[in-house]
């Protein structure tokens, strides 16, 4: 099993104190992961010996800073194990831009008044609010595919819910609240019967799991590189050859185009229709580097790695008295997430409270605020787990939780 501990030595953010003189104790990689050395140094690398703008000049470091760039379609291919290699790879900024990729022009080029979109009630606003956007401009209605009390997708209302006006179904690979570990390839399945695509949104599951997009049965597949040891800025849309052909592009501009006349102009091949303007090529480079560190761990040796302190956590939570933790309680069926309440304290002095003893975690809606309704709750205390992550983190975690609850129960915030 992959040994945190040094993988931690990875880290150089670890190596800071916080409030004076307490460790570091970062349990908040969902909302973005740390970066290690490795990834680093390629960026400072890059920056340093061939900044150039790619696709554009012949001199030697631009045709070195493009090859880079390309270097890293190609290992993110290789990663989502693309059926149809690299050129079904469009480069975005985040998981968010990569959506509304999909929502206007795949969406506004295909769905009609009285087509039906059905979105699960897990899902970050990121997969929602493009929809709903869409939605508006095309007559188009917004379908809810409710969950179960236990945290997952209720696959008997999925036969109901998915009928023939469905168009395209929406659904997260793992939940950024429950850590549910969605059956993508059930879904994809019931899609596909009506002829309707599939929206997956990655970001959570990418950094954690394998990825086949084709066995999936994903139609479309987003994802983000901050959240998995890349940079801010990097991230992208994994789509079927076909639908990318098919597609208008979403932004205009350079180097999006064949040729260009006043009045008209033709576009370039996929991915490259879809990358106008100058993109954030050195955070592609860091993405390359990420996703070369994150294989040299070992896929299956993060998930078990996951799976370990997932279950430590869960275990450790139970001895916190008044504490509800959301999702399923079965590390093998979650991620490294677990969101959860304590009574009588919100999660916003919660987190405040912990900060204190050096512990970092997330509170708030979480960009699920539907779930969190349907959880009957307006907020919740989240940690997240990643690679450098170890037992002793949980520890110091759980103490600082019980201390928390003896503060409030003590008269209040203890400043």
């Amino acid at each position: 099993m992959l040994d945190a501990k040094v993988v931690r030595k990875d880290f150089p953010i670890f190596e800071r104190r916080v409030h004076g003189d307490k460790p570091l104790i970062y349990l908040d990689s969902a909302n973005t992961s740390q970066k290690p050395r490795q990834v680093l140094d390629v960026m400072r690398s890059f920056y340093e010996e061939r900044n150039a703008n790619i696709h554009r000049a012949v001199y030697e470091i631009a045709a070195e800073a493009t090859e880079a760039y390309e270097g890293a379609r190609r290992a993110t291919a290789d990663l989502l194990h693309a059926p149809g290699g690299a050129r079904e790879v469009v480069f975005t900024k985040s998981t968010t831009e990569a959506i509304n990729l999909v929502a206007r022009a795949w969406g506004g080029a295909n769905l009609r008044e009285g087509d039906e979109i059905v979105i699960s009630e897990m899902e970050h606003h990121s997969n929602i609010i493009p929809w709903q956007m869409v939605a508006a401009q095309t007559g188009a209605k917004i379908v809810g595919l409710p969950i179960t009390d236990d945290g997952h997708l209720d696959l008997d209302a999925l036969e109901r819910v998915v009928t023939d006006r469905t168009k395209l179904v929406c659904v997260t690979a793992m939940s950024n609240v429950l850590g549910t570990i969605n059956p993508i390839e059930r879904v994809a399945e019931a899609a596909h019967a009506v002829g309707a695509k599939i929206m997956v949104d990655g970001a959570q599951r990418t950094p954690h799991q394998r990825v086949d997009v084709g066995g999936l049965g994903a139609d479309f597949y987003a994802f983000t590189g901050h959240k998995m040891c890349a940079p801010t800025g990097s991230g992208g849309i994994w789509a079927r050859a076909e639908l990318l052909e098919e597609m208008p592009p979403f932004l205009g501009g350079g180097e999006m185009i064949d040729e260009v006349w006043l009045d008209h102009a033709t576009y370039a091949e996929i991915p490259h229709k879809f990358e106008a303007g100058t993109q954030p090529f050195a955070q592609a480079v860091g993405l390359g580097a990420a996703i070369e560190y994150l294989n040299g761990l070992g896929w299956d040796e993060i998930r078990a790695h996951e799976v370990d302190i997932t279950g430590y956590a869960l275990g450790r939570l139970k001895e916190v008295e008044g504490l509800t933790v959301h999702g399923p309680l079965d590390p093998n069926e979650r991620g490294g997430v677990i969101s959860f309440w304590m009574d009588d304290v919100h999660p916003h002095d919660l987190a405040t409270i912990i900060d204190a003893d050096g512990v970092c975690v997330r509170a708030g809606h979480h960009c699920a605020q539907p779930l969190m309704r349907r959880l009957g709750v307006a907020a919740t205390t989240r940690a997240s787990f990643y690679v450098y992550n170890t037992h002793e983190d949980v520890d110091v975690f759980i103490d600082a939780l019980q201390r928390a609850r003896e503060r409030m129960a003590g008269g209040g915030l203890p400043f």
